[in-house]
């Protein structure tokens, strides 16, 4: 198994950090390199979501079929799939940031190679993984902070 942790402060409140990580048309939104999202569930979130993902990982595609198999809203949601000989089990979690200024995003991601060829390709793919997620995280805090500063530009009545 490989474990992979990464971690964001956040400049826009939890609820909107959590939406664009929990629901994926805003992650896909958020998520430059993810080109196509197809439901595969009349669920589009909370558990029970099935979706289709294909994203672009250098200069091939790579689909990945994904399953929200824990959600609590505004705390944590969890995605799982099976690809390659591979369990993918990620985790996002928000809570407030340090301070109480803003929201902290952690994510982790663990990967459970159950086939040999998997068990030997998993460890090798660490780095590459982990900056995809980076760049992952990155997005969604660019994301997030600029449905933030949306919210706050629009006048009370």
């Amino acid at each position: 198994m490989t474990r992979t942790e990464l971690s964001r402060t956040v400049d826009a409140p939890i609820g909107v950090v959590f939406s664009t990580v929990a629901d994926i048309s805003n992650f896909s939104e958020a998520v430059p390199h993810i080109e196509h999202v197809e439901f595969l569930s009349e669920a589009r979130t909370g558990v029970g979501a099935r979706f289709r993902e294909t994203r672009l990982m250098g200069s091939r595609r790579a689909t990945t079929e994904l399953e929200v198999t824990e959600y609590v809203q505004d705390e944590r949601v969890r995605f799982v799939s099976d690809q390659g000989g591979t369990v993918w089990d990620t985790t996002f979690t928000v809570e407030p940031g340090p301070d109480g200024r803003g929201t902290r995003l952690h994510m982790v991601m663990e990967a459970r190679p159950y086939k040999l060829v998997a068990r030997l390709a998993t460890p090798l793919m660490k780095r590459m993984v982990a900056k995809a997620i980076a760049a992952d995280l990155d997005a969604v805090q660019a994301y997030a902070e600029q449905q933030s500063d949306r919210c706050s530009e629009v006048p009370l009545p």
